[in-house]
This record gives C-alpha cells, structure tokens and sequence, in this order.
C-alpha cells in the first residue's frame, strides 16, 4: 500500500529530476554571457542562433518547477516565493527581458540595435544562474524567515511566513549562498561551450572558444571545490519526533548514511570533469555536452536528496529552528499527493518532448555559411 511518506519522498524525488534538469538547461545563460565578447556578426549570430532553440526549453522547466513545487510542497511555494520576492521578482524580471530580447533582437523595425538586446540577455546570463544557485543555496544554508500555521485562521495576520526587511535580498550578501552562485554561473558558461562544439560546426570559432572554456572550467572547479567543503562542513537541522535541532556536519553525515547517494554525486562530479578533459586535451569536440550535462543532473540531484531525505530540514531558518521546512511538515495532503501523482506520471512526456525537440532541431549543425546567406546584417 502507498503510504503518504512514500507520497511525500516521491515528490522530493520528482521535485529534484525538475531541479537537476533546470541546472543543466542553465548553459543557455552560460552561452548569452559569451555575446558580448566578439564583435563578429555572424560569430554571435551563430550562438544566438544556437541559444534561440533551446531558450524556451529553461523557462518551460523554470515554470514546471515552480508548479510541482506549488502541488507538492506549498509550505515552501508560500515561504520561499512568497516572502524572498525580491530575490525571486528579480530572478523573473531577468527571464522575461531574455524572451523580449530574442524576440525582438532581429525584428524588423528594431530602432534599439542588436547591441542593446545582447545586452539584455548578458544580463539575464549573469543574474539567472547566480541567483538561482542562491535560492537552492538557501536550501543548505538557510533563510531568515519563520512560520506560524496558525496565523492563517488570524484574519488580522494570516501570513504564515514572516521575513526580514530585506524579503531575500540579504541572501546575496552571505558569501556561502555566493559560492553555489558563481559555481552554477562558471558551469552554465562551460556547458554553453560544450554544447556550441557539439551545436555548431565552425573549427575557427571553437579554437577561439578554448581559452575561455580552460578559464571558465577552473574557476567552476574552484568554487565547486569551495561549495562542497562549505556544505560538508556546514551545520544543518535534524528534524525527528517533532523535534528540531541543528547539527554539526549534517549534510557530510547525510552522504556517509546514503552512501549510494554519495556514489551518484561522485559519479556525476567525474562525468563533468571527464567531459571537460576529453574537450580540453582531445579532439573530441563533439560530445563533451552530453557528458557533463549526465553529470551535472546527477550531482544536482544528489545534493537535493541530500537537503531533504535522512529526516533533514530543506529549509532551514536561522531566526526558528522550529519553522524549519522538511518534507514532512510542508507537503500537500496525503490526498492532493495522490491526486497529483497522477497528474506526475506527464513529466516522463515533458522529458520527451524536450529530448524530441532537442533532436530535431540539432539534426543539421549550424554553419557560418548558413548563417550569413539567412540572417540580416545587424544593426549596432
């Protein structure tokens, strides 16, 4: 018989495919970081080109994300987006001008320029993958927030959640949350290579191009090495009988207790470290993507296994340990877990879908060549 804590980590577990796929899917704001850097039209006409298929595959997965995380754990949906706004207005103010700009960047009767658009979507490339990796980071290291369930019967106060002044802005200023941020950006930048190699046919661009993926790949390492001794140094809340409590070297415990989850992380840690040295220091150009793309969506998924399996709180609050968030007092009903278990059984057609499109767009590699018989010399 299903029982509501299989419901409940089942979510989790769904919650974290959605995470780990966004996370890789980010290496389209890796790559709209890169098209300030040349001033060769057809160069960055190629990479907008190359973005522009897959730009909607994030925003899509950024929604779905949101919504399952509505269904499944509207606790954290009410707490996080509804009391860090700032954070999260920002972040989503970033991915509107980034569908305006690939909108409008070649539309005719565009008085702004290309430049002015390319902009816009540096923007977004910088702003998305830091404060996204900030608001998982969150998830570790915790928010100043707390919950009172019983204010929603209050009509004089009937927010459950109250925040600090700064409603998510204040995470930006602790350096912890910082080393997720920058790691996510430097890897959204090394996969935006690696997957220009395996998207673009252009051996001139992708010799351009290496330089600034053996700069981007160290900087990655440095601050994932930084994060994860951060994380397995870090203290988290245990939340067991009802009872919370903060304790030393939780998450490092939590990989030691799961050792298969350990096994995934380090697994998925290789895999992008692989398909940086096989692109670095081979010829195989091609491939480099799906490797490090493997690995990212299972280090990503583990370090969410790790925030909220093992009776961890996901959420911790540094104001009340006891309005810390688990998967156990924030989910749904036993009864809208089900309902909605159903509805879940779709998320194997999302990933088809986006596996499908992904393939049908990529059968024929971009070219210089095509690109300057089909795009409209650009306006600066």
């Amino acid at each position: 018989m299903i029982t509501y804590e299989f419901l409940q980590n089942y979510w989790w577990l769904l919650i974290s495919v959605l995470g780990a796929t966004l996370v890789f899917l980010l290496f389209v704001q890796g790559g709209q970081t890169m098209l300030i850097s040349t001033k060769d039209a057809a160069y960055k006409s190629m990479m907008v080109n190359s973005l522009g298929r897959k730009w909607e595959l994030t925003f899509t997965t950024l929604v779905v994300f949101g919504g399952a995380f509505f269904a499944s754990f509207p606790l954290f949906y009410s707490t996080s987006f509804g009391g860090a706004y700032w954070l999260w207005m920002i972040i989503l103010f970033s991915f509107i001008v980034q569908a305006i700009s690939y909108k409008y960047r070649q539309k005719e009767g565009n008085v702004y320029g290309t430049r002015t658009y390319d902009t816009l979507l540096f923007i977004n490339g910088i702003i998305g993958p830091v404060l996204l990796g900030m608001a998982v980071a969150m998830m570790f290291f915790g928010a100043e927030f707390t919950v009172t369930k019983s204010n929603i019967l209050n009509p004089q106060s009937s927010a459950i959640s109250q925040w600090g002044a700064g409603h998510g802005i204040e995470a930006i200023f602790n350096y912890k949350n910082l080393l997720l941020g920058f790691t996510v950006l430097f890897l959204s930048r090394v996969q935006a290579t690696l997957y220009f190699f395996n998207n673009i046919d252009d051996s001139r661009m992708h010799q351009e191009m290496m330089p600034g993926l053996r700069l981007n790949s160290i900087l990655f390492v440095i601050f994932f090495l930084a994060f994860a001794t951060m994380l397995l140094t870090s203290d988290g809340v245990s939340y067991k009988n009802g009872v919370a409590e903060w304790v030393s070297y939780k998450y490092m415990s939590n990989f030691l207790e799961m050792w298969w989850v350990l096994i995934i992380f380090l697994a998925g840690t290789v895999l992008v470290l692989y398909a940086i040295g096989r692109t670095l220091f081979t010829k195989s150009f091609r491939k480099g993507i799906w490797y490090s793309g493997i690995g990212t969506v299972l280090v990503v998924m583990s370090l969410f296994w790790v925030a909220g399996y093992n009776h961890t709180a996901y959420y911790p609050s540094l104001l009340d340990v006891e309005s810390s968030l688990t998967i156990r007092n924030s989910s749904s009903s036993e009864f809208t877990l089900t309902v909605m278990s159903g509805v879940s059984l779709l998320i194997p057609f999302v990933l088809a879908y986006i596996a499908y499109v992904w393939y049908a767009l990529d059968r024929v590699k971009i070219t210089r060549k095509e690109i300057e018989e089909t795009i409209p010399e650009e306006k600066y």
